[in-house]
């Protein structure tokens, strides 16, 4: 299967930490973040990963090229921000094949995608997303499950204990084409929370290792953990 990384983030947050590079470009011991994020790939021999970026995605191209050890690197560019749903959208144009991993470019989540790919199969799911179980946190909202179903997606606020989206799906680019979406749109709002009632999201879940980069507090943690 192939790899869609949404590696087209801003960065906002970490302006205090990581300037004028893009978010996966982000320093982590000498490497930038997508560095790892291609390395647990090619555990798993993927072939061919798009990235879909935007600002300043030269500092990507610059750095990685069209090869990254036995792994084809494109880049679906966003000549505008698209959102979130725009760019995976772009993205989707580059890729050969009907189902497809989506990973967010500024989080890593252990995942093994081999036992989620057999998982979304066994589920006969439409789309399946890799969820942590996560105790005493107020950063991220929560999915809520039937079973293996995902049934509602929570906003942010403190809970002890809850299961949150971590950024690993499996989708299927025959749906996505079918849904009209507009050029610019959110994921998660337009599509991840309005289909839902719609079509079968699976939850595969797992208690692998699990870090955001996406704030200067997990950022720094990242440093002592990567």
């Amino acid at each position: 299967m192939e790899v869609i990384i949404l590696a087209g983030g801003l960065g906002t947050r970490l302006q205090g930490v990581v300037k004028d590079i893009p978010k996966p470009m982000a320093d982590i011991n000498g490497k930038p973040f997508l560095k790892y994020l291609l390395d647990y790939l090619s555990k798993y021999k993927i072939e061919r990963v798009i990235l879909s970026v935007g600002f300043k995605y030269e500092v990507i191209e610059q750095y990685f090229g069209r090869k990254y050890k036995n792994i084809d690197l494109l880049y679906a560019i966003e000549e505008e921000p698209l959102g979130t749903g725009g760019g995976i959208m772009n993205a989707c144009k580059l890729l050969n094949s009907n189902l497809f991993y989506l990973i967010n470019g500024d989080t890593f989540f252990d995942v093994n995608l081999d036992e989620l790919t057999t998982f979304h199969k066994l589920q006969h799911a439409d789309f399946t997303l890799a969820v942590k179980p996560m105790q005493h946190f107020d950063r991220y909202g929560t999915v809520e499950l039937a079973n293996k179903r995902i049934i509602q997606f929570n906003e942010k606020k403190y809970m002890n204990e809850g299961f949150i989206n971590g950024g690993v799906y499996i989708l299927d680019n025959i749906i996505l084409q079918s849904l009209n979406f507009p050029q610019k749109f959110s994921f998660e709002k337009d599509f991840l929370e309005s289909y839902l009632a719609k079509y079968y999201f699976a939850a595969y879940v797992t208690d692998k290792y699990f870090i955001d980069i996406g704030i200067p507090e997990d950022y720094l943690l990242a440093q002592k953990q990567l």
